[in-house]
């Protein structure tokens, strides 16, 4: 469990809810996988599998509650770290690129919205995500290129580029 429980609530936060919500999702979903462990193939990679559950967890509990909002968004805020100190405009900058680019991550559809969050978010791989998303390598890699260029129309070239 320690060893998957971070990346477990970053898939909660971007699939679900409140923070509090995606806690209780990984949690749950932790509990679902033990229960569940008859059922893995032996042979099969774990941490996919593992994030499936509680990603499904998070969506149901989100559909459950009503709540359309994505913390893809503020997951995705937290995961970049600079070791310089940038100046206060490229700070200003920065932040506004990445608001553009995380508001138009979260009017995807939610097929779109799963492979970039993912791939790029969750830096899996492509098999770990064709694992979680329940689909092949050259679906993943398909969906990702459209969805990317979906992205590309909302947020345009200069956004996107670091």
């Amino acid at each position: 469990m320690r060893a998957h429980q971070d990346i477990a609530f970053r898939v909660a936060c971007l699939a679900g809810g409140s923070a509090a919500e995606a806690e209780e999702a990984a949690q749950e979903g932790f509990v679902k996988a033990w229960t569940a462990l008859d059922r893995f193939r032996a042979g099969a990679p774990f941490r996919p599998w593992l994030l499936a559950i509680v990603a499904n967890e998070a969506r149901n509990r989100r559909r459950a509650a009503g709540r359309r909002a994505g913390l893809a968004l503020r997951a995705g805020e937290a995961s970049v770290v600079d070791a310089a100190v940038p100046s206060p405009e490229a700070l200003a900058l920065s932040a506004a690129r990445r608001d553009a680019l995380l508001a138009a991550l979260a009017d995807l559809d939610e097929r779109d919205r799963a492979v970039l969050t993912c791939r790029y978010l969750l830096d899996l791989s492509e098999e770990e995500t064709a694992a979680a998303l329940g689909c092949r390598r050259g679906t993943v890699k398909s969906r990702t290129s459209r969805a990317l260029g979906r992205l590309r129309e909302r947020v345009g070239e200069e956004v996107m580029a670091p």
